[in-house]
């Protein structure tokens, strides 16, 4: 089942549940999905679909930065549980020790001494972490790599 598929089952379902949340998040992702095909006249695959729903992420933890500044605990716990459901159609996520060891290969791989070889660490780390990791964290492991 291809994760297109998975996510129109899990729209019938959250329909068939009354389970608004889970219908709202699924269809703003399929909405994505479709907005691309149309956009640019292709079939998106498995890896597009978790770049969409990458990215969909992505919104919710800014959002969740944002609404725990405000003091939006009505916000907060909704968008938690929206990034839970997004969770699901991605890959099982790294932990820090497990990207610490993909960093560690990388900077081994292109003979990295310092944090100005960034970019030749993040082009060979990010194929291989795609979906397992937000940038932003990766980013921060690579710098904290450094000091």
């Amino acid at each position: 089942m291809t994760l297109k598929e998975r996510l129109t089952n899990d729209l019938k379902d959250a329909m068939k549940n009354k389970d608004q949340v889970r219908k709202s998040v699924v269809t703003l992702v399929r909405a994505a999905i479709k907005q691309k095909e149309v956009d640019e006249r292709v079939e998106l695959d498995d890896t597009d679909v978790m770049d969409i729903v990458s990215k969909q992420l992505k919104q919710r933890n800014e959002a969740l930065v944002d609404f725990k500044k405000a003091g939006r605990d009505d916000l907060i716990s909704q968008t938690e549980e929206e990034i839970k459901i997004l969770l699901t159609y991605l890959p099982k996520q790294l932990t820090d020790d497990e990207l610490r060891e993909y960093i560690k290969q990388a900077v081994e791989q292109v003979g990295a001494t310092s944090v100005k070889d960034m970019g030749k660490i993040m082009g060979i780390l990010m194929p291989k972490v795609k979906g397992k990791a937000d940038g932003r964290r990766i980013n921060n492991l690579v710098s904290e790599f450094f000091k």
